[in-house]
Parts: C-alpha cells; structure tokens; sequence
C-alpha cells in the first residue's frame, strides 16, 4: 500500500483529521447559495494555510471537512482559521447571517485523527524494533 508523506523543512508527515462544527445554536443556515460559497472559501482559506481539504460535506446545520495539515501548525489553528475567515465572509455577504446570530459558529468543534494504518500495526512495528 503506497502512503502520501508530505514534507517541511524538518518534518515528514502524513496527518489527516476529521472535524466536525456547527453553526451556533445549531440553526440549518448553511443552505444554498451560502453551502457553495462554504465551500469556495474553505479551499481557498486552505490553500492560504498550506493545508489541504481532502473531503468536506456541508449540511445544513454542521459541516464534515477531513483536513491535511502540517503538524506543527496544528490543526487547532487550521480550524480556528477556517472558522474566523468563513465566518466574517459568509456574514459580510449574507447578510441575513447577522440577523439571528451573533457569529457564525459555536466555539466548539470535534476532532479526530485519520490514519492510513491501524493502530495494531503501530504497536507492532514499534514491538518489533528491538528484535532488527
């Protein structure tokens, strides 16, 4: 199985996540036209960050994106970024965006890491360190 690594100056990784937020109080703001222009400014955020969208779904009342980032800029800030940079977007051209809520997204958000091997396997290989 071949794996994407990707590289800086000091580090060689492949760290992908899935995160989950919602729009506060968890209103179904995100319906077209503003889910596509959603989508438009995550990749574009993205790209600014060095980071990557690999997939991303919209709903109306929270959004999947599954994030490429280097881990030392962390992914903490990739989601801060994303969510500060859509939010003052999105309410400067939706204006019905500032009519009900205060900002566009909770404070909070679901993280989770995406590996392209188990963690068995990890284990495994690190078990099997000394005996090489």
């Amino acid at each position: 199985m071949s794996r994407d690594v990707y590289s800086t100056n000091n580090v060689v990784f492949d760290c992908k996540y899935h995160v989950v937020f919602c729009p506060k109080y968890r209103r179904k703001v995100l319906v077209s036209p503003i889910d596509e222009r959603l989508k438009e400014l995550f990749l574009l955020k993205a790209n600014e960050l060095q980071a990557e969208i690999v997939h991303m779904d919209i709903m109306p009342d929270h959004v999947h994106v599954l994030i490429r980032c280097d881990p030392q800029f962390g992914i903490h800030k990739v989601v801060k970024h994303l969510k500060g940079y859509t939010s003052r977007m999105l309410r400067q051209e939706f204006k019905q965006l500032t009519s009900r809520l205060p900002s566009l997204w909770t404070n909070s958000y679901f993280v989770a890491t995406v590996g392209s091997v188990s963690l068995e396997t990890v284990q495994r290989y690190i078990e099997e360190q000394k005996d090489r």
